[in-house]
């Protein structure tokens, strides 16, 4: 088994021990070692303003979980989700914290999909004492590859 399939493995035992409803969790690091070798998709559930205005992963897929304020959620995101990917792709989701992509990989989960993973920290991390983003944690504050119109 190679290093970035270990990785997998690893975060199925812990979600099997920590009871999580879909495959495993995975740092932003270990995210992008499995998306850039290849054996993983990374499919970003934020939305295109987030993604023009915050940044985005080059060569992510991009299927919206919710939009606007509010975030309602996108009645037909599993659908979309299945209309692009087999039920057995190996999925890691982002979004701005690992809160909305871990609703989501339950979702999909719930819906037949096998092999989906939950970025933690998310995109952009979690809020810090002077309430600001990326200076914590998440895939930009790892200096992985982002880009942004």
């Amino acid at each position: 088994m190679n290093a970035p399939t270990h990785l997998l493995e690893q975060a199925r035992i812990k979600a099997q021990e920590g009871g999580l409803p879909y495959a495993g969790s995975i740092t932003p690091e270990q995210a992008w070692l499995l998306f850039n070798s290849g054996q993983a998709t990374l499919l970003d559930i934020r939305s295109k303003e987030e993604q023009h205005f915050v940044g985005r992963v080059p060569g992510s897929s991009n299927i919206i979980w919710a939009t606007g304020t509010s975030l309602t959620r996108n009645p037909r995101f599993v659908r979309e989700v299945d209309s692009k990917f087999s039920k057995d792709d190996v999925l890691l989701l982002l979004c701005r914290s690992g809160k909305r992509s871990a609703l989501a990989a339950e979702a999909l989960t719930q819906s037949g999909f096998t092999q989906v993973f939950n970025i933690l920290e998310g995109f952009e991390g979690e809020i810090n004492e002077q309430k600001h983003r990326g200076n914590k944690d998440g895939w930009k504050f790892h200096q992985l590859p982002w880009e942004q119109d």
